[in-house]
């Protein structure tokens, strides 16, 4: 008989927390967090339409750019509702397969989204290693199989680590100490299934430790390139093509890797859910911010677009 049959998971549901131990703050943090969303959504939704619209920027970085800007937007609509709506309720019941699901997408977005930076550092690897080569070698063919291998690739690895993690028998509290369904919370609640753990372990580290070491790795060659360049003028120049992206590399992968791949007795509820806080809400704001005051081009696009508004 499967852990599932023996304690009914499927027919119950679980209890999202949340913040019910901030009773006299909730209001305030509704109001924080509603125009923290509202910034991402205007910044991403911004950064997708510019790089839409201006003929400056069709190019490979960019459309990598527009297409991890919808994923983010998408993102964090899959649980930044379900957290407002916390703030101003005390508890909130969710069923077993919404909470699945809700985790599936998550992963699946984020997942795609960690496909998507390599993509964008192979794309800066060859634009700065090999400069004649580029518009050879990434062409629009090649961003089209680059994107149609993260998004399914993101969607796939999801689909096993959820079936995974919802395997494991919840003897338990199923009370979620966080404001989502969020792998480590989800995993707090588990009784022990060692096999079922080390696989959730592993895939994540098929998400985030392979795709970010191969970042790092490309970004050595990069980094190796700019340095051998003379001019301190066109040392600039090449950094600043791929500063933004490195950092936002650098917080996506960092953050996440904090998260995930700590094992579950290194895990406490109350960390666990001011970390996911900051990962979840403030980084995705912190994106759109870093591309458009460290990118010259998209700088550039956003005045013409102001520019032909104002006529």
């Amino acid at each position: 008989m499967r852990p599932w049959q023996k304690n009914h998971t499927f027919s119950s549901e679980f209890i999202i927390l949340g913040f019910g131990d901030l009773a006299e703050v909730k209001v305030l943090f509704f109001g924080l967090f509603l125009i923290m969303h509202l910034v991402t959504l205007a910044g991403h939704t911004t950064i997708v339409l510019v790089t839409l619209i201006d003929s400056c920027l069709q190019t490979p970085m960019y459309f990598f750019l527009w297409n991890l800007s919808s994923i983010e937007i998408w993102y964090t609509l899959v649980f930044v509702p379900n957290m407002l709506a916390n703030f101003l309720s005390r508890s909130q019941h969710m069923p077993f397969l919404g909470c699945a699901l809700q985790m599936h997408l998550f992963i699946a977005l984020g997942g795609a989204e960690c496909f998507l930076l390599l993509a964008m550092a192979h794309d800066r690897f060859v634009a700065i290693c090999s400069p004649l080569r580029y518009t050879l070698t990434v062409t629009r063919a090649l961003c089209l199989q680059l994107l149609t291998l993260a998004c399914p690739g993101g969607f796939a690895l999801s689909l096993t680590l959820t079936v995974l993690i919802f395997l494991l028998p919840f003897c338990q509290s199923h009370e979620i100490n966080n404001f989502f369904c969020d792998i480590p919370a989800v995993l707090f609640l588990a009784c022990s299934d060692t096999a079922n753990e080390v696989a959730v372990f592993l895939v994540c580290m098929l998400i985030l430790l392979i795709p970010f070491l191969l970042l790092l790795f490309s970004y050595g060659f990069v980094i190796a390139a700019i340095l051998r360049i003379h001019s301190a003028e066109g040392r600039s120049k090449a950094f600043s093509t791929c500063a933004g992206h490195l950092l936002v590399s650098l917080l996506h992968y960092g953050c996440a890797i904090f998260i995930y791949s700590r094992p579950k007795s290194c895990y406490t509820p109350e960390q666990g859910k001011i970390v996911s806080l900051a990962y979840t809400n403030v980084t995705p704001m912190l994106y759109p911010m870093i591309y458009s005051l460290r990118n010259k081009e998209v700088k550039g696009a956003l005045r013409r677009l102001q520019e032909s508004r104002g006529c």
